[in-house]
C-alpha cells in the first residue's frame, strides 16, 4: 500500500520533501526549491529502490551551500528516510 510524508528540511534550498513509498519501495520524491536539475535527476535515481539503499547511498552528505554547511538536500533526504522507517517500526 502507497503512502505519502512530507518532510520539511533543515538548511537548504530545497523547502519541501514528498516522498512516495509502498513498503521498503521508493516510489517518488517530489522536490520543492533546491538545485532543480540536480534533485529531478535524484528523484529518478531513487524511484524503486530501497529505503535503506538510499539512506546508506546518501546519508552525511555536505553542500558547501548549506546554511551550517553540514548536511545537503540529499543528507535531509536520508534523514527523512530515517524518520519514516521509524514510524514504521
Amino acid at each position: 500500500m502507497q503512502k505519502s510524508y512530507l518532510y520539511s528540511p533543515q538548511n537548504v534550498c530545497s523547502r519541501q520533501l514528498e516522498i512516495t513509498t509502498d513498503g521498503d519501495i521508493i516510489v517518488s520524491l517530489k522536490v520543492v526549491g533546491g538545485c532543480p536539475g540536480n534533485l529531478q535527476g535524484i528523484s529518478k535515481l531513487v524511484q524503486g529502490r530501497k529505503i535503506d539503499e538510499v539512506i546508506e547511498a546518501l546519508d552525511g552528505i555536505r553542500c558547501p551551500g548549506s546554511k551550517n554547511r553540514q548536511t545537503s538536500c540529499p543528507d535531509q533526504f536520508a534523514q527523512a528516510l530515517k524518520e519514516i522507517r521509524a514510524k514504521e517500526r
